[in-house]
């Protein structure tokens, strides 16, 4: 979802293909790509916003950096799809790069806060 898609009252984050019998396979590959500067998978840090699969096996993953200016964000994208990818039955990955919403701490899950002694 980039900015020139979105209207007023649209979410800026979009709902996840949570019932996709891949689902769970592509959040555990998400989780085996890290953020170089801070020890936790990019999917417990929040940087990963939607999840969707289509029946065809396309998965789109739209997802943020912690920063604009983030060092590794040519990299990270290929990362995650380089991850999702290799899932059996996944046929394609699209990786779109969104800053909207801009990435808070608060979007951190409970275990990477704990990892992170903010807990």
């Amino acid at each position: 979802m980039t900015d020139e898609t979105l209207k007023e009252g649209d979410p800026l984050i979009a709902p996840s293909t949570t019932d996709h019998p891949l689902y769970d396979s592509v959040v555990e590959a998400c989780k085996t790509v890290y953020d170089p500067e801070i020890p936790v998978n990019i999917f417990d840090l929040g940087l990963i916003y939607t999840i969707a699969i289509d029946d065809d096996g396309t998965a789109r993953i739209v997802m943020t950096l912690t920063a604009p200016g983030c060092p590794v964000a040519g990299e990270m994208p290929g990362w995650v799809a380089d991850a999702v990818s290799a899932i059996p039955g996944v046929k394609q990955v699209d990786v779109e790069m969104t800053f909207q919403p801009q990435w808070g701490m608060d979007m951190m899950s409970d275990e990477a806060r704990l990892e992170l002694g903010f807990i």
